[in-house]
């Protein structure tokens, strides 16, 4: 059994998350009442309670993401689950890298809310969409984007090959709109909306991207015990450079998700686990391959399944 731990991003919160964690294992309290110390704002109540639209603002939900995937990982940990890679969707690389000893916890959790801000600010400067695109290749999708994007204005690209045939895009409203016609007569299965608050991992946020250079320039950031997949690069990272390089890029640039797991799958990862909040990566994952072991844990039942399983 080769372990990879699996951290979710933006579209994975849920009002709810994190409640049975804290309710069931001290550990995990103990992260999220830390984290609404540090934010200076009551985190724990709006992941337990709300409201959803509050919550789904990336300011919040990016703390509250990073927070609920380390108290949950925490609840592995202390039973003796490790892992020896892992990877994390969007600002779930954070939380993987925490994982790998790159980053402390009040680091990340500061990085994380830093970003959070720095890209709400570039999407109420330049506000965008995003859409998930069902059954089309990545390199299909890509091309229309091309055909869409102009010198005058115009913005659509590629933000997550998440594989199994979903893409989505993101960019300015009418590009995403326009993008999204020429995809459904083009053989998309479906075109989807996302409820999001800007149009990220796209060029729209590039303000935010040299925001988060500035900040990770000075972060304290460590060389990962274990391997991490950077989201630009689908490919190991391991050094301070690198990592920095990488998380920058990462805001205005593609999340290669599908080449990501591929990556583990290829070296030979069997066993994934999902942490944090929702099924959404276990589900992807399955898209790309039938022949591993997912799991997905966000609460004590799901802590204690994944235990078993492991020390079998």
């Amino acid at each position: 059994m080769k372990i990879a731990f699996l951290f979710p991003g933006q579209g994975s919160q849920s009002v709810g998350m994190g409640a049975d964690l804290a309710a069931n294992i001290p550990a995990s309290l103990k992260v999220i009442e830390e984290a609404s110390q540090q934010v200076g704002y009551k985190l724990d109540s709006l992941c337990f309670y709300g409201p959803a639209e509050r919550l789904s603002q990336t300011d919040v939900t990016q703390p509250a993401l990073f927070t609920v995937s380390v108290a949950a990982l925490r609840a592995l940990t202390e039973q003796g689950v490790t892992a020896e890679a892992a990877a994390g969707h969007s600002v779930g690389e954070y939380a993987a890298l925490f994982a790998a000893g790159a980053i402390d916890f009040y680091a990340g959790l500061r990085l994380v809310s830093q970003r959070g801000l720095a890209m709400n600010r570039a999407a109420l400067a330049n506000p965008g969409a995003m859409a998930a695109v069902l059954g089309l290749e990545g390199s299909v999708v890509a091309n229309i984007c091309k055909e869409i994007t102009s010198p005058d204005g115009e913005i659509v690209v590629p933000a997550n090959f998440n594989g199994g045939g979903q893409v989505v895009i993101s960019g300015t409203q009418s590009g995403v709109d326009a993008a999204s016609v020429l995809l459904k007569t083009r053989g998309a299965r479906k075109v989807i909306p996302l409820a999001v608050s800007g149009g990220f991992h796209s060029p729209l946020m590039k303000a935010a991207a040299e925001e988060m250079r500035g900040y990770l320039s000075s972060a304290v950031i460590a060389n990962t015990n274990i391997p991490v997949v950077a989201n630009v690069t689908a490919d190991y990272e391991s050094s301070t450079d690198e990592i920095k390089n990488n998380l920058a890029a990462q805001v205005d640039g593609s999340v290669r998700w599908e080449e990501s797991m591929t990556r583990l799958l290829n070296d030979g990862f069997d066993f994934f686990i999902e942490i944090g909040s929702g099924t959404v990566l276990a589900g992807l994952l399955k898209r790309i391959t039938k022949d591993v072991k997912v799991f997905s844990v966000f609460d004590a039942a799901s802590v204690a399944a994944a235990v078993a399983v492991v020390k079998r």
